[in-house]
């Protein structure tokens, strides 16, 4: 790729079908002229940020400790969407678009322009999930394919055998925690930007049935709810983001709450769950690194230096490898450095005894409040990303395979590259940036005033998590102005 407008990953240029003279980044073709200096939406950003803490300082507000919302389950609307009849609708459909993107991958042509199984992963299930978990709530856990394919299976096999026994089930290890979570989602993080299979529909298919073999093991060894609740990655990851939702829904019951809500920890979240969200975090903050100019410049040096050009492929690769794990290694270090300052100044502030609180304590009840950052910052990084997609969708849904089909004839739909500028994408993320880290602000300092009850302590503790948001703020904002922005 020549041109610093460097997309999303490596795949958003084959699946838009982009020349590599002219890979541009998230879809639209030239870089926005800002009327101001860059810098200056940086520092106004930042302040932004400042404001809002200052005005939660000046404002007493009464903090309850739980938030009771509105239950919609009996209302009419709330009996037709918990209806288990559409439910089980539903899960047939997902799991029969599953399964179609699987064949598809392994059958049909391989090329990722013309075959349907990288749009559906990448874009409209990766991205696509995720701004629906932040916005509507779990929908993967009321959707998911694995968990409709295993209760389904395990059922028939039930009736086949006659009404056997229940097996017996291993005892899933408490010190695990989500462990094997964190494990395959660098694992996943790693496929989306280093592995140049995740183009390849052959590939990405045979890797979604290892994971669904992998999952459906551990539903048999640990039992389905526990598995989904401490190994299912993408079952954790979605129904963390869909605590900032308004929507609660368990079962067939359905409440609504105000968004973020959800977000504000009664108990400590446990270590494993600290480790994750941070990894959120940092994985999307990496991804839109590798497409700024320093990263160019230290590839380029990297190929300068490199002896050998055919192992140079897998030299980048090792450095963006060891980039991706070092990069959650710091922001875990940071984030909980700042834990460390919180639990310094609440505990110091008015008397002079040391920290009346753990940093692992502080960190079980802050780290979720940093969730709407990594929302932010995934509705801005992958915005253009999944309308170009969701275009190229149209056509392929006609010819999921490649072959020349036109089931519903739109095969040969027009694709407009233009619908998002790169002038819409950055005020968007601007918007988004600033907004996700304002609600974290706000979120950091209910929970500190629930914590640590008096207002002092509260107010004190949260200085270095304001830093660290004023700063995070500029830092996010200025990597995603490098491939769309001149300012």
């Amino acid at each position: 790729m020549t041109s610093r407008l460097a997309a999303p990953s490596a795949r958003i240029a084959a699946l838009l079908a982009l020349s590599p003279g002219a890979a541009l980044a998230h879809g639209f073709g030239q870089r926005y002229d800002l009327p101001l200096p860059l810098w200056l939406y940086l520092t106004g950003a930042g302040l932004t940020v400042l404001l809002s803490f200052v005005i939660l300082a000046l404002r007493r507000a009464r903090v309850g400790k739980t938030v009771r919302g509105i239950d919609m389950t009996h209302t009419t609307l709330g009996r037709v969407l918990t209806a288990p009849l559409l439910r089980k609708v539903l899960r047939v459909l997902v799991l029969a678009v599953y399964v179609l993107v699987i064949l598809a991958g392994l059958f049909g042509v391989q090329n990722p322009v013309k075959n349907i199984a990288p749009a559906m992963v990448w874009a409209i299930w990766w991205v696509g999930m995720a701004y629906l978990s932040a916005l509507l709530g779990d929908v993967w856990a009321q959707l998911n394919p694995l968990d409709s394919a295993y209760r389904w299976g395990a059922l028939l096999l039930h009736r086949l055998r006659g009404g056997p026994a229940r097996p017996r089930r291993r005892h899933y290890p408490e010190g695990a925690g989500v462990w094997p979570a964190v494990v395959l989602y660098l694992l996943f993080i790693w496929m989306e930007l280093v592995w140049d299979g995740g183009e390849q529909p052959a590939k990405l298919a045979w890797a979604m049935l290892l994971y669904s073999a992998l999952s459906w093991l551990g539903m048999a060894l640990f039992g389905r709810t526990v598995w989904l609740h401490r190994g299912e990655v993408f079952a954790i990851v979605f129904s963390l983001l869909a605590r900032f939702a308004p929507n609660q829904v368990h079962n067939t019951h359905w409440r609504l709450r105000p968004f973020a809500v959800g977000l504000l920890a009664e108990t400590p979240v446990e270590v494993s769950r600290i480790v994750l969200v941070i990894v959120m975090l940092a994985s999307v903050s990496f991804d839109g690194l590798i497409e700024t100019q320093p990263w160019f410049d230290l590839l380029a040096w990297l190929s300068a230096q490199w002896p050998d050009a055919m192992a140079l492929p897998y030299a980048v690769a090792g450095v963006k490898t060891l980039a991706l794990l070092l990069l959650p290694a710091l922001f875990l270090l940071i984030f909980l450095g700042c834990c460390r300052l919180i639990a310094r100044g609440a505990g110091t502030a008015g008397r002079r005894a040391g920290p009346v609180i753990s940093t692992q304590r502080v960190a079980g009840m802050f780290v979720l409040t940093l969730i709407p950052i990594a929302i932010a910052y995934h509705f801005a990084h992958y915005l253009s990303f999944l309308v170009m997609a969701a275009q190229y969708l149209i056509p392929l849904a006609s010819d999921p395979f490649g072959l020349g089909w036109n089931l519903f004839g739109t095969r040969l739909y027009f694709v407009r590259l233009g619908v998002v500028d790169a002038r819409m994408v950055w005020y968007l993320s601007l918007f988004a940036i600033v907004a996700g880290h304002v609600a974290a602000v706000y979120l950091a300092h209910v929970t500190a005033l629930r914590q640590f009850g008096r207002r002092r302590a509260a107010l004190r503790s949260q200085l270095p998590m304001l830093a660290l948001m004023v700063g995070y703020t500029m830092v996010s904002l200025w990597i995603l102005a490098q491939p769309i922005v001149n300012g």
